[in-house]
């Protein structure tokens, strides 16, 4: 089994040193409980907002002050990390020359994967949603998954689980967990949500779970903050599309463990003799493309 850490805790505006301790004791406190691995919202660091002015003197490269403080503790709790930040823009093994030369100043909604050893995984925003467009660089480190003693991980970002194919992708590229760092806010409906409600954009990662045969760890920011109210509501899908931790409250920070046993993504594959949703798929009729391979 594996035991994952669920950390809906808020960033508050123009604090990224109280932010980045918040999250280091979040942390901190759920491997107290033994969690395997811990995940962070969406821009925990420095918070969450799309003012470029504002967060740009703040971006932080893969070795500034987050990533080394989340990989102290991955290393004091032998666990993984997994949280979001704002990233200064630098090179990405996935772009060209070119793309890296004007990627120097730009800043990313970024996720990474940290462990005893260091990053694991980088995940730069592919998607960005309302006005992240007038802010962040479009993600450019494509995706992809890293092999863990726990089992393959993904991450992607919030608005990236509106688009199917992101988490259809790393299932095809063997993610066993994909974990989303998410900031939830209202955009796709103005529903008023009662206090830890399953809401839409939770409801819609237990779809794609089932779907893709694949768990999902989502953890949002809760409250509002800096002109936006985070809706809160973390949640982990199992492969068949159940809730197996959260939803957590719609209203309050709250930190949550839960079991899951990742072979269990596996074994979703074949739900009887004759109904094997994963290899039914008609790829000689249609496939997803990615890095040249179609899947």
């Amino acid at each position: 089994m594996t035991r994952i850490g669920l950390a809906q805790i808020r960033s508050r505006p123009h604090a990224a040193e109280a932010n980045r301790s918040a999250g280091i004791d979040a942390a901190a406190a759920l491997f107290a409980q033994g969690a395997d691995i811990v995940v962070l919202p969406e821009m925990t660091v420095p918070w969450y907002s799309t003012d470029r002015g504002a967060l740009e003197p703040l971006a932080e490269p893969l070795d500034g002050a987050t990533v080394a403080a989340w990989h102290e503790q991955a290393q004091r709790h032998n666990g993984i990390v997994i949280g979001g930040l704002c990233e200064r823009g630098g090179a990405s093994n996935e772009a060209s020359d070119s793309e890296n030369d004007a990627a120097i100043g730009a800043v990313y909604n970024s996720a990474v994967a940290v462990d005893s050893s260091g990053v694991i995984a980088h995940y730069r925003k592919l998607h960005l949603f309302d006005t992240e467009k007038h802010c962040f660089a479009p993600g450019d480190a494509g995706l992809g998954t890293v092999e863990t003693v726990h089992g393959s991980i993904g991450l992607c970002i919030c608005y990236d689980l509106r688009f199917v194919e992101v988490v259809r992708l790393l299932a095809l590229r063997g993610a066993d967990l994909i974990c989303v760092p998410t900031a939830w806010v209202r955009g796709f409906d103005r529903r008023q949500y009662r206090e830890g409600e399953l809401i839409a954009h939770a409801e819609g990662a237990l779809i794609q779970a089932n779907l893709s045969q694949v768990f999902i760890a989502c953890v949002s920011q809760v409250g509002a903050g800096d002109g936006v109210e985070m809706l809160g509501s973390s949640v982990v899908a199992d492969p068949y599309g159940r809730t197996v931790g959260g939803p957590l409250s719609t209203q309050h920070e709250k930190l949550a463990v839960c079991d899951i046993d990742l072979s269990e993504a596996r074994r979703a594959q074949a739900r009887s003799e004759l109904i094997t949703p994963r290899s039914d798929r008609r790829t000689d009729v249609y496939g997803l493309l990615h890095d040249g391979e179609v899947l």
